[in-house]
Formats: structure tokens, C-alpha cells, sequence
């Protein structure tokens, strides 16, 4: 019997670590970002960000970033593994096209979501803020 329940619970407890493998991603309510202090861009998505350079967007984007992304991404953009590591992502508008699309699009691999729509649920100004964020973070490769 005993050996029943010794296998028993390392099958539970087996489970109950790889389950933060499968539900890593869960189900995250993203978080508001105040954007007190940047311009309003409107309705219209810009193509390059338009706080480059701006220290209050880094300054919010930080916070916005800790919040929202790191979960995947790693905290001060350094990724365990789980994402991209965005310190690499190029600087300026080719690095914004493709955050503009990820984040407007998300991203489905084979079925699974990888990335959530953030365009919408996040403000313009707030993205961008975060957008401003990593590239302050960039290293070369």
C-alpha cells in the first residue's frame, strides 16, 4: 500500500509541475497603462513609433512592460526562453513593423495562440510607450 501512495504522489506531484508548463501562458487579463504625460496619437496606428527617444514613454513603458510582457518575454526584456528576447529586436522602423504587427495581430503557431492581441485592449500610446521601453533595452547581436 505504502508503495501505491509513494507512487501516487510523485505521479500528483509530477503534474502538478508540469502544469505550469502547459498553463504558463494562462489566461493573463492584461493591465491598464496610464499614458498621462505622452501626446494622444488618435485612432490611426502610426507606422514608426512616435516616441522614440522620449524618456516619459520609457519611463511608462517600463512600468506598461513589467505588467504586461514579462511574463513571457523576461523581465528588463531578457527572456528565459519562453518568448523572444526582444533586447534583440532592430532599432527603428523595421524594429516597429514588426512590433506593429505583433501586436495588432498576435501570433498563431500551429494552432496555438503565442502572442495575444494587444492592439485595442491597450492603448496606442501605451504600446508604443513599451515599444519605446525595449528599444531603450537593444543589444546587438
Amino acid at each position: 500500500m505504502s508503495r501505491r501512495l509513494a507512487l501516487a504522489g510523485s505521479v500528483l506531484a509530477a503534474l502538478a509541475v508540469s502544469s505550469g508548463a502547459v498553463f504558463g501562458h494562462g489566461d493573463v487579463q492584461p493591465q491598464p497603462v496610464n499614458t498621462d504625460g505622452l501626446p494622444p496619437l488618435g485612432d490611426t496606428w502610426r507606422d514608426e513609433n512616435p516616441y522614440r527617444d522620449n524618456a516619459t514613454a520609457v519611463k511608462i513603458g517600463s512600468s506598461a512592460y513589467n505588467q504586461n510582457c514579462a511574463r513571457c518575454h523576461g523581465l528588463q526584456v531578457i527572456s528565459g526562453g519562453i518568448a523572444p528576447d526582444l533586447r534583440y529586436l532592430e532599432k527603428g522602423k523595421e524594429g516597429d513593423e514588426w512590433f506593429k504587427e505583433r501586436v495588432t495581430h498576435g501570433a498563431i503557431i500551429d494552432g496555438m495562440t503565442k502572442m495575444p492581441v494587444f492592439a485595442g485592449v491597450i492603448s496606442q500610446e501605451g504600446l508604443w510607450a513599451i515599444r519605446s521601453y525595449i528599444e531603450s533595452q537593444h543589444v546587438d547581436n
